[in-house]
């Protein structure tokens, strides 16, 4: 188990080169959760009309996060078993995890979508890069600088293809901050996630206490507001793909894939999450890509394809 003393910089990246991956490790995990994070928007976009967006994202982390919580035992337990140091990481990754959505959400209002997204994830990659060399962890390398940042490039063309094509975006500053601060939250209890499972405790536990206290965190958004659409058959679904499927099941692989895989090279590649909301909305919602999106496609496969590929 890696040393604990308090010496150890708060944001070290999970060294991926010490540890020995298994049947589910690295890419694979990080790259399924992504796929069912693509399911979000669709899910979203059929929950009740006057649902709040804010409101619908964290029913879906109080969900998840409980489920998280209260299925594994080592999520539990966690906050009385780690040092005093990582009980404060475990707090830190939390607010991060409840400021997602509070940010997130009001972002897509004022921005659209569209630019929200690309924002919020594409930005997310750096802040997790800088945030992990400037708290003592290596240096960004050339390979993960050329994939991020082509990964980056494929994500803008592929989300703003109709916005380039000749329809106007809707983006005003505040929402733009508002989503960069999403992009911050992802990098920081990505990063906190990685870091307390290099210590060697359980990548479920982690997710499970981080996202547990979350959802506590996040229940006064439910409750100030109008929940009366969650307890609709439309809302409930929508609630329950949510926690369920985009929460509980995703950030179990998530953490598993942290356990094999830095937070740097984990948030790029959840980059393919807009990847297959597209999809998504080409096939089930009949909407059409223009060929911007579709060479943005290509370029963020291209640039997963470099970041997953082991050298030799």
């Amino acid at each position: 188990m890696p040393n604990r003393t308090s010496s150890t910089p708060a944001f070290t990246p999970t060294p991926a080169a010490n540890r020995r991956p298994g049947t589910l490790a690295g890419p694979l995990p990080l790259l399924a959760a992504a796929v069912l994070w693509g399911t979000t928007g669709t899910t979203g976009s059929l929950a009740p009309a006057g649902a709040p967006a804010a409101a619908v994202g964290c029913a879906g982390l109080a969900l998840g996060g409980l489920l998280l919580l209260l299925s594994d035992r080592s999520a539990r337990s966690l906050p009385r078993t780690c040092t005093p140091r990582e009980r404060r990481l475990l707090v830190l990754g939390a607010l991060a995890v409840a400021g997602y959505p509070v940010t997130f959400y009001p972002a897509v209002a004022r921005t659209g979508v569209a630019v929200a997204t690309v924002i919020a994830l594409g930005s997310a990659p750096v802040f997790t890069g800088l945030l992990a060399w400037l708290t003592g962890g290596p240096r960004p390398t050339a390979r993960w600088a050329c994939a991020t940042s082509t990964a980056v490039l494929g994500c803008t063309l592929l989300v703003l293809g109709p916005q380039l094509g000749g329809a106007g975006a809707t983006m005003d500053l505040p929402g733009v901050l508002l989503a960069a601060l999403a992009g911050l939250s992802y990098a920081v209890y990505s990063l906190v996630g990685g870091r307390l499972i290099a210590h060697g405790h359980p990548s479920a536990g982690v997710m499970g206490a981080m996202f547990g206290a979350a959802a506590v965190l996040v229940l006064p958004v439910l409750l100030v507001g109008d929940a009366h659409w969650a307890v609709t058959p439309r809302g409930a679904l929508v609630v329950l793909h949510l926690g369920v499927v985009t929460t509980f099941l995703a950030y179990r692989l998530f953490g598993r894939g942290l356990r094999h895989t830095s937070a740097q090279t984990a948030t790029t590649l959840t980059l393919a999450e807009p990847a297959v909301a597209a999809v998504l909305g080409v096939t089930p919602l009949g909407e059409r890509l223009p060929a911007a999106s579709w060479t943005g496609l290509a370029v963020l496969t291209l640039a997963l394809a470099l970041l997953t590929t082991r050298r030799r």
